[in-house]
């Protein structure tokens, strides 16, 4: 299996260079996960994977409606090499039109995509998916998830699965500060069923996601405070069952989370 660290970055190409990813990997970093949906040629995994050395890159995720598993395949087999994952998933209900059951989507996309299971990891919320991605793959990446649902993502994928949660967090002391900054992130999720369902299964109500979110659900979702705050909360991932942690951090400062997490 592909080595991930226990620590990564989650970010896309809109928001990231190949330089910066390359500092990444020196301050520690074990892998950077390429979000926003990247395109099935891979093109900007490729130049982050020549100008890095040890850095694992992982998609987070390709969108199976919005790119052919073929030509994905196609890509990874041009590329080739030990460190890049793909991690696929099946978007987003309110977002992708061609959106259906997504389970059929996901096994016939699998079905499709000829790359060996465990350089593959799937993009699982539910129970379902999460079996699947036991079944069929390396593992799973959920996404924007709280701590509890990294404990119960842990027993569905038993114990020798990937479990590598994104977390998003702010790097900021003052709370209403830091919940602000995080409610505008959240926004386009509160619309988004996939996710508020998810929340409501692990525990939150409707009261939780009514008016951008309570305080509880924020900070549950997204964890602020100094590094060291929030480095203790990453951790917290990690000892419900994460193998690693991919870091989104929506106001930088990783330098800063790298020395605290003793990277």
């Amino acid at each position: 299996m592909t080595t991930f660290g226990t620590f990564g970055v989650w970010g896309s190409e809109q928001n990231w260079s190949v330089e910066e990813v390359s500092e990444l990997e020196r301050l520690g970093f074990g892998a950077f996960w390429l979000g926003g949906s990247p395109p099935a040629d891979l093109e900007f995994a490729e130049r982050l994977l020549r100008a890095t050395g040890s850095l694992t890159v992982a998609t987070g995720i390709v969108n199976v409606w919005q790119s052919e598993p073929e030509e994905l395949a196609r890509s990874f087999e041009r590329i080739g090499g030990d460190r890049l994952v793909l991690g696929v998933g099946a978007g987003h209900r309110q977002l992708d039109q061609a959106y259906e059951k997504p389970y059929v989507k996901l096994t016939d996309y699998l079905d499709r995509l000829d790359v060996p299971r465990d350089r593959i990891v799937l993009a699982a919320l539910g129970p379902r998916v999460l079996r699947l991605a036991a079944e069929r793959t390396a593992g799973a990446h959920p996404y924007l998830v709280p701590v509890r649902h990294t404990a119960d993502a842990r027993e569905i994928l038993g114990p020798d699965k990937l479990l590598a949660p994104e977390v998003t967090v702010v790097v900021e002391e003052d709370a209403d500060q830091a919940r602000r900054i995080a409610r505008e992130k959240l926004a386009l999720y509160f619309g988004l069923t996939n996710y508020t369902s998810n929340w409501l299964r692990w525990g939150f109500t409707e009261d939780d996601i009514a008016d951008h979110g309570s305080d509880d659900l924020i900070d549950a979702l997204v964890p602020h405070g100094n590094p060291g705050q929030v480095a203790e909360k990453l951790r917290a991932h990690l000892d419900a069952g994460a193998d690693h942690v991919a870091i989104q951090s929506l106001n930088g400062h990783y330098a800063e989370l790298a020395t605290a997490l003793g990277l």
